[in-house]
């Protein structure tokens, strides 16, 4: 197996442009990695779709990146992570790496958690994917999982402090506060974006795991472990690709990434 160049840069994918929190957090605690990222946005959401389609779009997806010499695939979509990880995994040579395990073991460090909520989307929450990891590490916790499909069109909408998002979740998560939960697993990469209002609904005792940034540490330890950090003296680059440039793509993605704008260029997948 060929070994891939460590000053080469990291793919990250997610359906639309929610990856790009992960993005934001790579580049936090990575700042000597270049990225390429790929944003499916002619093709959101995945979380809809089924577990054979999910599974196509992902391989076309992390075909993609390879295609652009990255060393390592960060699947930053947690519906992907849990339909097709493993396929991925047995078909690229590169490293691939997904959101689920990072959430679950950030979840666990905690010894004193006992009720454990999730949130994501349909398609995440019917896989059962972060169910069965949480169950098989700690069969003691009891886990309260539930598909909240109207907070990715909020945050996508930029609606990050309209009262109805506030309403719609005290819907999604008061059953779950009834059932005493003292931890939230943010199921979705769209979701830290919700982390100030979310606190509010919350109150200060429920503890909140955030995907992007434990994707980002478990990439940064995986980087280490392959010898693939980068020792590159060029300033990193940042590459975006949607797969859609609509108007509206656009300006999420530069709302995801914060201050820092970049071009973005339109991906076409085979």
């Amino acid at each position: 197996m060929d070994i891939p160049n460590r000053n080469a840069p990291l793919g990250v994918f997610d359906s639309g442009v929610g990856g790009l929190t992960v993005v934001k957090a790579l580049r936090k605690l990575l700042p000597k990695e270049s990225i390429v990222y790929l944003g499916d946005t002619a093709r959101v959401p995945y979380g809809s779709k089924s577990p054979d389609t999910i599974r196509q779009f992902a391989m076309e997806d992390t075909q993609f990146l390879v295609s652009k010499g990255v060393k390592a695939v960060v699947v930053a979509c947690n519906t992907a992570t849990a339909h097709a990880l493993p396929l991925l995994e047995a078909t690229f040579r590169v490293p691939v790496i997904g959101v689920l395990e990072p959430g679950v073991e950030a979840t666990l460090e905690d010894d004193q958690c006992s009720r454990v909520g999730v949130i994501g989307t349909e398609g995440t929450i019917r896989s059962h994917a972060y169910q069965h990891m949480l169950a098989l590490r700690r069969p003691d916790v009891r886990i309260h999982a539930i598909s909240t499909p109207l907070l990715v069109p909020f945050v996508e909408a930029g609606w990050l402090k309209h009262d109805s998002l506030k309403l719609v979740l005290e819907t999604y998560l008061n059953p779950l506060l009834d059932k005493g939960i003292d931890t939230l697993v943010l199921g979705c990469t769209h979701y830290p974006l919700l982390i100030p209002v979310l606190r509010k609904v919350l109150g200060p005792s429920v503890r909140l795991v955030d995907s992007a940034s434990t994707c980002a540490t478990q990439v940064s330890r995986r980087l280490k472990e392959e010898g693939l950090l980068s020792t590159g003296r060029r300033k990193p680059s940042l590459d975006l690709y949607l797969t859609d440039l609509s108007e509206q793509a656009e300006e999420l993605a530069r709302r995801f990434l914060g201050a820092e704008t970049r071009k973005i260029q339109r991906a076409r997948l085979s």
